[in-house]
């Protein structure tokens, strides 16, 4: 029997997961003190109390650290990189501890995965943000000196677009699929015979604005503002993603509380509701010109997708397209574990950071 534990950092929280072989044992959310949250200037400041939250659930539930077989989280950011399972080694610590490709919390989860693994199990992740099947072309921005990077929730893109393949009785290698993440981040990725084949940066670069995310905004413009003096790099950096989108328009970003006031008559939440949502239709419009029109469903994942209220304003402009299914949550902590588990059986590879690395750049 081989057992597994996974780690799945949020920005105030971290998901674990306890399996024994290819069953849930155990599932829980751990919320950190605001106070611990509060005292790091960075995420890589909170390693402390994220491993000893992590390590008190384990001894609380009786689970034995020298016992785990794999410990897995999930990915960090790094460059471009193919779909699939990873060890967890030096070289692929070293990017997401540069931040290179952006900083999340999921980085630290990788660290801490490696650390708690130590001699005993494998470090393990799957389908990291940087996951990439893609087109060459699709890496061209329109400007040499910059490559157009993925960032987005490959792991729970894949893992929906495999349960909706298994939810119909057909391989998830035989459909094109367009997928909407609609969460604190949302992206769009086209997925072509079991391939992540195109999709966007959803943490600083493409798509639709979301809670605190601007993303695609007029280049000009914000060259402009960058220039303007009244902002330093990091205030940048910060509006850029942190102070925009819903949050920036509104002054709040709870979905289900602006939903609430929208439908209650509020022009001006239901107008800027409106246009994330209107936003949202147009990507996924874009982005089945990468399947060639030839989609056999969009699904629409994560947290908003709860709302009925989201996700109509978006079916009405692209079921056009597609059959529309509304699939909301996610499946990433299954995802984790069940494919450390065919790691550890033999039914998948682990690959190796360098050889998984799609650019080499």
């Amino acid at each position: 029997m081989y057992k597994i534990f996974a780690i799945n950092l949020g920005s105030t929280s971290t998901k674990v997961a306890y399996y024994e072989d290819d069953q849930m044992i155990l599932k829980k959310t751990i919320q950190h003190a605001k106070e611990d949250i509060n005292a790091c200037s960075g995420i890589f400041d909170q390693y402390d109390f994220r491993r000893r939250d992590i390590e008190n659930f384990m001894k609380e539930n009786g689970i034995n650290n020298e016992e785990i077989d794999a410990f897995v989280s999930r990915g960090g950011t790094t460059q471009p990189l193919h779909s699939g399972t990873y060890r967890i080694d030096e070289d692929m610590l070293e990017e997401v501890r540069g931040g290179k490709y952006g900083f999340h919390p999921c980085s630290l989860g990788c660290q801490i995965a490696k650390d708690m693994a130590n001699s005993h199990a494998l470090p393990l992740t799957v389908d990291l943000p940087g996951t990439c099947d893609y087109n060459p072309l699709a890496f061209y921005s329109g400007m040499p000196e910059i490559i157009r990077t993925p960032a987005h929730q490959a792991l729970n893109a894949r893992a929906m677009a495999q349960k909706y393949a298994e939810d119909i009785g057909r391989p998830y290698e035989e459909l094109n699929l367009l997928v909407s993440v609609l969460g604190g981040g949302t992206t769009v990725t086209a997925h072509e015979k079991g391939k992540l084949v195109d999709g966007q940066n959803g943490v600083v670069g493409d798509g639709a604005f979301s809670n605190n995310r601007c993303n695609a905004v007029p280049v000009g413009e914000l060259v402009d503002m960058c220039y303007s003096g009244k902002y330093t790099y990091e205030q940048m950096k910060r509006k850029i993603n942190g102070e925009s989108g819903l949050l920036g328009y509104l002054g709040e970003m709870d979905t289900i509380d602006i939903e609430r006031k929208a439908l209650a008559g509020d022009k001006k939440y239901a107008e800027v509701l409106g246009a994330m949502c209107y936003q949202i239709a147009k990507d996924i419009g874009a982005y089945a010109t990468v399947l060639n029109g030839k989609v056999d469903a969009i699904l629409l994942i994560g947290g908003m997708a709860n709302s009925a209220y989201i996700t109509g304003m978006i079916k009405e402009r692209v079921e056009f397209i597609a059959p529309v299914v509304v699939m909301p949550g996610e499946r990433e902590m299954e995802s984790l574990c069940l494919n450390a588990y065919k790691a550890l059986t033999g039914q998948i590879e682990i690959k190796s950071f360098e050889e998984g690395k799609v650019l080499h750049v």
